[in-house]
């Protein structure tokens, strides 16, 4: 018998009129490690009617963290195929397996028993699965038989976690801290995100060759894509978990990419801009060889000149009117003369907590300085940007930190330090907290450091454990770097996924 079928065979199997009056069974999960809970409860499923189909959420799908799954979906289906009671598989192509009951249209969908209370679902999906059973007269079933979770197994016996992030995850795990305290928490904010918007220019590109004249590398391009990046990509991640969040920021005067910037910024942000005179839109464009994903060239099409009196006012009557209406404000300061010193000075006396990323780019190197802000909350910064900021090239990173944070006042600094991961510096306690990087998988680290911000500032601003604050906002950050640029926002239900499976 031919196990492994696709949805269009399953579909085929079911007209087929010897099996009309038989009863479908389905389980559907990733299964990256088969267990003996697994083996007993395909067995009780089984016996619920008299065909067996498992689904199988594929590599692209899974959303437990770095490293997973352990196993392709191919030695996963491969295992599952050696198991007696199991009738049929389908590797899905979809992330839930919403399409699989749709088109399959199973008489029982049957779950583990720690999914009969449904908020011990993590990402809210059973509810759905259950909404579409209803539909047709499907029913959910639950089997009674031993939960090993394999995610906890991978975790302790096969996992590519050092022993300091297996130390730290055991230590947040003692805590036992809710995330979704967090994001009942995180839905009564009312943030202000401040800054540049940037377009993050994309042209992704065939490599040619030198020239048969002049020794220059020549490109073939075969697709460009537009990204948000700046402070319209923080404010779209804050918005992932926030309620209200008001986006500040400028464009140019000819508005040539408002259209698109309203289509990409999700409907929970109120955009308020100014169109900079004489500019255009601050454009980032990144040439990157097709094959390898590596960036080979950049250009900027930017004005980084300071906005002219009237905008500045007009900025500035808008901060002195509404920075105390809102519990956070997260500024993405550029250089590209967005915000004066003025207005920072505001930002900082106003702000009834505030975060900051002051970013160090090609463009405004040996210009751009942070300390024009005062009295800080939360700042993060990668290793390069605090050395420059102190222009101080080989002292070790926690004096820098110690530094910084005292003298322009940083509640808490992180700094970034790529595949290091991150460290935390309390300046109340003097204590340092210290996150390995998580991320495995590496296209793009443009971004990361914005997502990271995103998520920390809410946690910090809500006062949870800096440890935890750190992993989470680092769970991020891994997902980010998985793409180029700022594709994709926050996916609330993956992060939701990795966290629990993490701490298992």
């Amino acid at each position: 018998m031919k196990k492994n079928l696709t949805i269009q065979d399953l579909k085929r199997i079911k007209k087929n009129s010897l099996l009309k009056k038989k009863k479908i069974v389905l389980c559907h999960g990733v299964f990256d490690l088969i267990h003996i809970g697994h083996i007993k409860h395909f067995t009780s499923a089984k016996k619920l009617g008299d065909i067996l189909v498992v689904s199988l959420t594929p590599d692209q799908f899974v959303n437990k963290g770095p490293g997973r799954p352990i196993f392709s979906q191919n030695l996963r289906s491969e295992f599952l195929q050696n198991i007696l009671s199991i009738d049929y598989i389908i590797v899905n192509n979809k992330p839930t397996s919403i399409n699989i009951i749709k088109q399959l249209k199973p008489d029982i969908y049957c779950k583990g028993s720690d999914y009969v209370i449904h908020k011990n679902d993590v990402t809210g999906e059973i509810r759905n699965e259950i909404k579409a059973l209803k539909q047709y007269g499907g029913i959910i079933k639950y089997t009674n038989e031993i939960t090993n979770s394999s995610s906890k197994l991978i975790n302790e016996y096969y996992s590519n976690f050092s022993l300091n992030q297996k130390k730290t995850i055991k230590n947040i795990k003692s805590k036992k801290i809710d995330f979704n305290k967090l994001l009942e928490s995180s839905r009564k904010l009312k943030v202000l995100v401040l800054g540049e918007i940037i377009i993050d220019q994309y042209f992704f590109c065939e490599t040619l060759g030198k020239s048969g004249k002049d020794p220059v590398l020549q490109m073939h391009e075969q697709n460009t894509e537009n990204y948000l990046g700046g402070a319209a990509a923080i404010a779209g991640n804050v918005s992932q978990f926030a309620g209200k969040v008001t986006l500040m920021s400028m464009i140019g005067e000819n508005k040539e990419y408002l259209n698109f910037i309203k289509k990409k910024l999700p409907k929970n942000i109120n955009l308020k801009l100014i169109y900079k005179k004489n500019s255009p839109t601050v454009i980032k464009k990144k040439y990157v060889e097709i094959i390898t994903n590596n960036k080979v060239f950049g250009s900027y099409i930017i004005n980084d000149s300071p906005l002219e009196k009237s905008d500045e006012k007009k900025l500035n009557t808008f901060l002195d009117k509404n920075l105390k209406k809102y519990d956070l404000v997260i500024v993405s300061d550029y250089g590209h003369g967005f915000v004066s010193d003025k207005n920072a000075h505001l930002i900082s006396k106003k702000s009834k907590f505030l975060a900051l990323n002051a970013q160090i780019n090609a463009a405004n190197r040996g210009y751009h300085t942070m300390e024009k802000y005062k009295n800080l909350n939360c700042v993060i910064i990668n290793e390069t940007e605090l050395r420059h900021e102190l222009r101080d090239k080989n002292s070790k990173i926690n004096s820098l930190m110690i530094k910084l944070s005292g003298r322009i006042g940083i509640k808490d600094l992180i700094v970034t330090m790529g595949s290091q991961g991150a460290t935390l510096f309390n300046k109340n306690s003097k204590k340092f907290y210290d996150m390995e990087a998580f991320a495995t998988k590496i296209v793009d680290k443009i971004g990361s450091g914005d997502t990271m911000l995103s998520l920390i500032a809410i946690l910090l601003k809500l006062r949870f454990d800096k440890t935890y604050s750190l992993l989470v906002s680092s769970l991020a950050a891994s997902q980010s770097v998985g793409s180029m640029g700022n594709k994709n926002l926050i996916n609330k239900i993956k992060l939701v996924k990795a966290i629990d499976h993490t701490l298992k």
